[in-house]
């Protein structure tokens, strides 16, 4: 079985994941440039190598209390869409804890889910890394239950100089 490569970070003292592939770079935290009139989760944008990155902020995308940033804060530079049309956004988080594989490669779903009444569009599933549970989000439907976020209009495409790294 294939064991693939996740990036493990923190938030709110939770351990979440991404596909390592899914991953540009991992940035130290950075004044933003506010929006106007932007939903709470969007923090603002970034310019990274001439890309206005928007920056978002997992906790609040997560429903978990707001926090200030500390030495250990990053924010990692995904790719989230679908093939021709994948935008590069930054997830705040509050630390990167490392490259690795979860325990056995193995990602469930929780058992009894609708029963419970979650819907966990925005999570893949469920591993382990060295016994502790990890949430693997679903970068591509990280806002199924949330409105559309007003950025996503400006999306990527290949056309990009920033995309052609990612493919």
């Amino acid at each position: 079985m294939s064991n693939p490569d996740v990036v493990t970070f923190m938030v709110d003292g939770a351990i979440y994941a991404v596909p390592v592939t899914r991953v540009q770079e991992v940035l130290d935290t950075q004044v933003t440039a506010p929006m106007p009139n932007a939903p709470a989760h969007l923090l603002g944008i970034i310019d990274l190598r001439g890309a206005n990155v928007p920056i978002l902020d997992l906790r609040c995308i997560l429903g978990r209390p707001s926090a200030k940033d500390t030495a250990q804060t990053r924010i990692l530079i995904v790719w989230m869409g679908k093939s021709d049309h994948r935008s590069l956004v930054g997830l705040r988080s509050d630390s990167v804890i490392e490259v690795t594989q979860l325990d056995g490669g193995e990602i469930k779903p929780v058992d009894g889910a609708e029963m419970l009444h979650w819907h966990g569009k925005a999570v893949i599933g469920f591993g382990r890394r060295d016994g502790v549970v990890v949430s693997v989000l679903d970068l591509d439907n990280l806002f199924t239950a949330q409105a559309p976020a007003p950025w996503v209009a400006a999306q990527t495409t290949a056309h990009d100089p920033l995309f052609e790294g990612a493919q």
